[in-house]
């Protein structure tokens, strides 16, 4: 068996073509860009372009493919460079039973059941060119579709109040979706597994921490460790479904409390909610206009007063990106770049005394720190990131 690092939630901006395709994600936010940031910088095993059934990005990647740039795995996937998977995704919107909406995550083994998925889909949604339309219809259909083409489907982001199924539209799964037909939970940034675990139905899933990224800088701020034979589509669903010693062996994501929606926020003064969770209006200004937040609706739909994490559950590293780290500019990040090749290897490889030459003994303390994920973070929330207060 092997590790890998995957991060499976990666929007492309623009089409080689030029067109948009995620409208809130950067322009250079290409194919081509995601596919040399993830192996040459990142150091992933594994990505997933959460935008591929879009009819421009899948010609894209087609083109890619039989011009030998992406060499298709027998066992699923696109390889890059020889060594880093590239899977095929489309993230969907659908109406929540009683309003709100989620997105969710359908993962294809293959171009041609991508080209059979975007098909369907462009029957379905209004703009099929443009990233996370609403379907019309329900997400059990796209269960059915997804499980059809041999898919995966994943809950995204479950708890953000926007677009998650529990953060903005239900308190139990099985009112909007087929628990059955369910491979993953992805936790989402202002999330992690001890809150997670307090939902006592999630216990059956395995969780998967996605960096969700709009630009190139933001792929693998959170990303999984896989324990798989080699990095292919049939590796990836054995792992999420932990079957034949496969499994999700850890999950690297952002301290919650960095999270954009990590608690509720005032939309009128700016004001971060303290404890006790939950808090519906403003702190400061008494103000019923909020965004809620993800620990404040955890605490009303959860069934446990603590987490209970069953015996598959790997450990939840809080991590802390490169570019999170106070001191450590462009110009630190390059040298340390330069040096060990890749962020996989700055985060869990570099011993201290190579960082310590390459950074200063007091940036190689910090970055210590993150790894141990002992550094004090300022809360987030109403759509502002927390950060690292050293």
């Amino acid at each position: 068996m092997r590790e890998l690092f995957a991060d499976l939630h990666i929007h492309v901006g623009r089409s080689a073509a030029g067109r948009p395709v995620k409208m809130a994600a950067s322009p250079k936010l290409t194919v081509r860009a995601i596919l040399e940031e993830a192996a040459q910088r990142k150091g992933l095993d594994v990505i997933g372009i959460v935008d591929a059934a879009c009819p421009d990005v899948l010609e894209e990647i087609a083109g890619y493919a039989a011009s030998g740039l992406l060499r298709p795995h027998p066992d699923g996937g696109l390889l890059y460079a020889g060594n880093t998977l590239l899977v095929l995704g489309a993230e969907v919107e659908v109406e929540g039973p009683r309003g709100g909406a989620a997105h969710f995550g359908v993962w294809m083994p293959d171009l041609d059941a991508l080209r059979a998925f975007s098909e369907w889909l462009a029957r379905r949604v209004t703009n099929p060119g443009l990233s996370s339309q609403r379907m019309r219809g329900e997400a059990v259909e796209l269960q059915e579709v997804c499980r059809r083409l041999g898919g995966l489907f994943i809950v995204h982001h479950a708890f953000t109040p926007h677009r998650g199924l529990y953060g903005a539209c239900v308190g139990r799964m099985a009112d909007m979706v087929d628990p059955e037909g369910v491979d993953a939970v992805e936790l989402g940034l202002s999330a992690d597994t001890d809150m997670a675990d307090r939902i006592s139905e999630l216990q059956a899933f395995s969780f998967v921490s996605n960096s969700d990224a709009h630009s190139t800088g933001r792929i693998a701020r959170e990303y999984n460790r896989l324990r798989c034979r080699e990095a292919s589509f049939r590796e990836l669903a054995l792992a999420l479904r932990r079957r034949e010693g496969r499994a999700v062996t850890g999950n690297y994501g952002l301290d919650p409390l960095l999270g954009k929606y990590h608690r509720t926020a005032c939309l009128k003064c700016g004001a971060v909610a303290g404890d006790p969770p939950p808090v519906e209006r403003c702190p400061a200004c008494g103000a019923g206009d909020v965004v809620f937040g993800v620990l404040d609706r955890l605490e009303q739909v959860a069934d446990l007063p603590e987490p209970v994490h069953p015996a598959f559950r790997p450990p939840y590293i809080h991590h802390i990106p490169l570019e999170f780290i106070p001191g450590l500019g462009p110009k630190r990040r390059a040298a340390l770049l330069n040096a060990f090749g890749t962020e996989m290897n700055i985060l869990h490889r570099v011993p201290a005394d190579e960082l310590v030459r390459v950074v200063g003994e007091r940036l190689a303390g910090v970055l210590q720190e993150a790894r141990a994920g002992r550094l004090r973070v300022r809360t987030g929330g109403g759509g502002r990131y927390g950060r690292v207060v050293l």
